[in-house]
């Protein structure tokens, strides 16, 4: 099927957890090839909404599609289609760097061949060949998430979710995770990044900045910098917290 231009398209999302609401009439589109922050403070609704648009979670209501696909009717084409990086829970512990890599190789559905492949290209290119070896427990943290952003575009997704991916690494660590970003981006994937890193809003084509639920202003950095008469988009975001 051709592929649409807007890769995700999202119309009044709405998910409520009893009487509390998660996610509050969220309206959007997302570009192919772009790199979309979806920024906020903890609890504001970021990871609702990442884990409806990754098929994990069902809506209270709305519509919408990624890469061309229902997420009501067609969850599982959906799944196929993108990659899924949670700061919480990405790679398993108590397996190595190659287990782990074979694991997830198998889950998307690749076959032996390529896993083995793809798997080598992996670590030779995060210089992790003498790490092949070791359980993941015993390599920094940096390298994990490193590690768990390549592994989730292991089966070239049309779109990889990053879900806090920089939580807890050092400013250095964080710069180099954002450059696999962009290098991703430049080959076609599009990235949706869930941040409370305000500073990392610069580094996004757009920014949709989420406050108790809503979506309180989504535009380029550059444009909501102008808008609010702020240097920087932390400013900007405390503007917005405090007009509420």
């Amino acid at each position: 099927m051709r592929e649409p231009e807007n890769i995700i398209v999202v119309k009044d999302l709405v998910k409520k957890f009893g009487d509390f609401v998660a996610n509050d009439h969220l309206t959007f589109e997302v570009r192919k090839g772009e790199i979309f922050g979806f920024l906020g403070a903890n609890g504001a609704g970021k990871t609702t909404a990442i884990k409806i648009l990754c098929g994990l979670w069902y809506p209270t209501s709305g519509k919408m599609s990624v890469a061309g696909y229902d997420i009501y009717t067609q969850r599982e084409k959906v799944k196929r289609n993108i990659g899924y990086m949670s700061q919480k829970f990405s790679l398993y512990d108590d397996l190595t760097v190659f287990e782990n890599i074979r694991f997830y190789g198998g889950i998307y559905g690749l076959k032996k061949k390529a896993i083995n492949e793809r798997a080598w290209s992996l670590m030779k290119r995060l210089d992790l060949e003498d790490a092949r070896d070791k359980l993941i427990r015993d390599i920094p943290l940096g390298w994990k998430q490193k590690l768990a952003f390549s592994v989730a575009l292991l089966h070239n997704p049309k779109v990889v979710f990053l879900d806090e991916p920089t939580g807890g690494v050092d400013p250095i660590t964080r710069r180099q995770f954002w450059n696999m970003i962009y290098e991703s981006a430049r080959s076609g994937i599009t990235v949706f990044v869930t941040t409370h890193y305000m500073d990392e809003a610069e580094y996004c084509d757009r920014v949709s900045i989420m406050v108790d639920g809503r979506i309180a202003a989504l535009d380029t950095p550059e444009n909501l910098k102008q808008q609010f008469h702020s240097a920087t988009m932390n400013d900007v975001f405390i503007q917005l917290v405090r007009s509420k």
